[in-house]
Parts: C-alpha cells; sequence; structure tokens
C-alpha cells in the first residue's frame, strides 16, 4: 500500500503521513468514539483496510487494553445498532455518516445536539479525523490497494 503513495506522489507522502499521524497519535477523542466513527467512514467508503483495521489492535499505545474495544461494538457499528453505544459514541458514528453521504442533513437538530455532547474542540477534531478518513479511505478503495491495486501493476486484458 505504501509503495503507491511513496514511489508515486513523493512530494505529498510527508504531509499526508502527518495528518494521518496526527489523527491516529493526537485525536483528543476518547477511542470507543474514535473507532465509531471511522468504522463508520470505512463501511461509507467499503475500504477493506480500514474494515479490517482495529486501531487498538494495530496502533502501538491506542488502547490500554486490546479488550477495550470488542469485535461486538464494531459489528453493531456497522449495521447500524447504536441500542449498547453511549449517546457520545452513537453521536460520532452517525455524524461521520451524514459527514460522508449526506453532509447537508447535519441539520440544526443534529447540532443541538451534538453541542449537548462535545466541545467546540472536540467536534473540530472528529470532522479532521472524519475528513482524513474519506480521503484515505477512499483514494485506497479508488486505486484497490488492498486488491489488485490500479497504479503500478500491468493494465487488465
Amino acid at each position: 500500500m505504501m509503495y503507491v503513495w511513496t514511489q508515486r506522489a513523493p512530494h505529498l507522502t510527508a504531509p499526508a503521513g502527518a495528518l494521518s499521524h496526527a489523527v491516529y497519535g493526537t485525536s483528543i477523542l476518547p477511542l470507543r468514539e474514535f473507532e465509531a466513527a471511522r468504522i463508520s467512514i470505512a463501511r461509507v467508503n467499503d475500504c477493506n483496510v480500514c474494515l479490517n483495521w482495529r486501531s487498538a489492535r494495530d496502533v502501538p499505545g491506542m488502547a490500554e487494553s486490546p479488550d477495550e474495544v470488542p469485535e461486538q461494538f464494531y459489528d453493531a457499528v456497522l449495521v447500524g445498532d447504536y441500542l449498547d453505544l453511549t449517546p457520545r459514541e452513537r453521536l460520532c458514528a452517525e455524524f461521520a455518516t451524514k459527514f460522508a453521504v449526506d453532509h447537508l442533513a447535519i441539520d440544526d437538530d443534529m447540532w443541538i445536539e451534538l453541542h449537548a455532547n462535545f466541545t467546540d474542540d472536540e467536534l473540530v477534531d472528529l470532522a479532521l479525523c472524519v475528513g482524513a478518513w474519506i480521503a484515505f479511505g477512499r483514494l485506497n478503495r479508488v486505486f484497490d490497494v488492498d486488491g489488485a491495486c490500479r497504479v503500478g501493476a500491468p493494465l487488465p486484458g
């Protein structure tokens, strides 16, 4: 996967990597809220790399316990079953999905609920994370990075 980005756009690889590092290394969101938004974007992007990624497992230091975000949590978010999620986790998943598929549906009612549950700093953090995941996940999916990869490989036919 990194071959595509480091070999084909080296002038952008370091800044893009810095954004990804900032998202995974400095987000102020609690892990379950972070993952509710991230896996929601993975579903929208249909990115296999992202769907199979588990930040608590795959990012050193991201979680104190590998059981902090159980697989059932991901399953629930992926099917839109938010019953066992906290209000903040549900809002992260809903905000991320709307941001990606219908940003104009983030209406005044949703903003009222978001502001009742998050600080402005947390909302900006959430939006920057979601924006990065949309961009990088769609790049991976469009270029089929987790499959045959459409760059640097022979053309079909």
